[in-house]
């Protein structure tokens, strides 16, 4: 009896969390493209607001949508230590599932959910391994689910794909948390610096990616 319990609660606790995923993954494919109408969502659930958050990151892969309207999200509702702490969470589980979706289904299936060519980042990718996930995240032009797809097609060890994606999303994550925290104060000088900040992170990403495709040319 306590079996058929315990299994009947499993499936039933199972249908549950399916639940949840399908109506926060349907509810961000339906949601319009503005950290405020994100920060209205997340606050409904109150003390679960966190976790929700998380959740929504994690499962972004799934619904391509825009990480870093999300990461402004994150800032406006918890500010920016929290806002960055939460978004890297969810940043580091999207990342991972990403790249498991590509480790265990391969080439054909993410390429119905990317809709992108992957080959030149797979390349880049097996050639440098660590190195070149470290640039990409640095890079925010660059689409962060794209190249988690990407990596799991490569032989990169998930060792290394994680550590150079906590250590090269540092920067996206802090400028875009920050707008977001600064920006419940439109006119402040700390909302300047943070607008200057985005334009410098974006300015030293073409640079970084032009680089980087004139090295993949040589």
């Amino acid at each position: 009896m306590n079996h058929k319990f315990s299994k009947f609660l499993k499936i039933l606790l199972s249908i549950i969390l399916i639940l949840i995923i399908g109506s926060i993954i349907y509810k961000i494919l339906n949601m319009n493209i503005n950290p405020s109408d994100i920060q209205k969502y997340v606050t409904s659930f109150g003390k679960l607001a966190p976790l929700v958050y998380i959740v929504m990151f994690a499962l972004v892969p799934l619904t391509l949508f825009p990480d870093s309207v999300l990461a402004i999200g994150g800032g406006l509702i918890f500010g920016l230590a929290k806002g960055y702490l939460y978004t890297l969470i969810g940043a580091l589980l999207g990342a991972s599932l990403s790249f498991y979706i590509s480790r265990k289904l391969g080439r054909n299936f993410v390429k119905k959910i990317t809709k992108e060519k992957l080959d030149n980042i797979e390349e880049m990718i097996n050639s440098k391994g660590f190195f070149v996930i470290l640039l990409l995240r640095l890079i925010p032009l660059f689409p962060f689910d794209i190249i988690s797809y990407g990596a799991g097609l490569t032989n990169i060890k998930y060792r290394d794909f994680l550590f150079a994606t906590i250590v090269g999303t540092i920067p996206g994550i802090l400028v875009f948390t920050n707008i977001g925290a600064q920006s419940v104060d439109i006119g402040s000088n700390s909302f300047y610096i943070s607008i200057m900040a985005l334009i410098l992170l974006l300015l030293s990403s073409i640079l970084l990616k032009n680089k980087l495709i004139n090295t993949q040319k040589k």
